[in-house]
């Protein structure tokens, strides 16, 4: 059964940082795209960024460029979203997913099968 848990959110000041971890489990990670979205509150899902599988090239949001990044460690089925330099705008539900139907990461949300339940993250002081 494939299943993707998040952890890692809570409460951070504005220009504060938070890593959110992604554990897989009943697939082999090293095969899927991934992707981490959010949503905030009367607002849809987005993207946030996504990495290949293969030669892991990542894609980010222009809302994020240069404060966030993307990684995965396939031996610990593990993906990661390291956040830094966050604002109060960032405050959303963020989701991980996966998919192994194509090789390019999409930053579209419809196109992935496989998702975690999300946690939240709140930017405020």
């Amino acid at each position: 059964q494939v299943q993707l848990v998040e952890s890692g959110g809570g409460l951070v000041q504005p220009g504060g940082s938070l890593r959110l971890s992604c554990v897989a489990s009943g697939f082999t990670l090293d095969y899927y795209a991934i992707g981490w979205f959010r949503q905030a509150p009367g607002k849809e899902r987005e993207a946030v960024s996504c990495a290949s599988r293969g030669d892991g090239r990542t894609y980010y949001a222009d809302s994020v460029k240069g404060r966030f990044t993307i990684s995965r460690d396939n031996a610990k089925k593990t993906m990661y979203l390291q956040m830094n330099s966050l604002k109060p705008e960032d405050t959303a539900i963020y989701y991980c997913a996966a998919d192994d139907r194509f090789n390019i990461c999409q930053l579209r949300s419809t196109r992935y099968n496989n998702w975690g339940r999300g946690t939240q993250v709140t930017v405020s002081s």
